[in-house]
């Protein structure tokens, strides 16, 4: 199928499939007069691209993970396990977050808040 009938099928921009393409995530063959041809399955690793984008998986873990995911015998388990170990990720990084903002609390009302905290400003 050609770019236009992709985007199309899938909700994206041309530009967007296009960057997709760039980056290494999907892949078109040019035929003859220059248009690109996408094979059908390129819509629904379009929609699954764009829904781990929205379970906070970068580009480049998704390209990663999708060539895991083929091979996998059991794709369910394998999900499974990705969505385990991004919430580690997350409890982390929102770990992180929580000391962040004690910091900065604590800072509040000190005179500089860019001062260690405790010191006088």
């Amino acid at each position: 199928m050609r770019i236009g009938e992709l985007a199309a099928r899938t909700g994206l921009s041309r530009d967007a499939i296009r960057f997709y393409e760039k980056v290494g995530l999907v892949e078109g063959r040019r035929l003859a007069n220059g248009y690109r041809d996408f094979p059908p399955e390129a819509v629904a690793w379009l929609e699954y691209v764009r829904t781990a984008q929205a379970l906070g998986f970068s580009l480049a873990e998704i390209a990663r993970t999708g060539e895991e995911l083929r091979g996998a015998p059991d794709t369910a388990a394998a999900l499974s396990a990705l969505f385990e170990e991004k919430i580690h990720v997350v409890d982390a990084r929102m770990a992180e977050l929580a000391a962040l903002r004690g910091e900065l609390a604590a800072r509040v009302g000190t005179g500089c808040p860019l001062l260690a905290a405790g010191r006088p400003g």
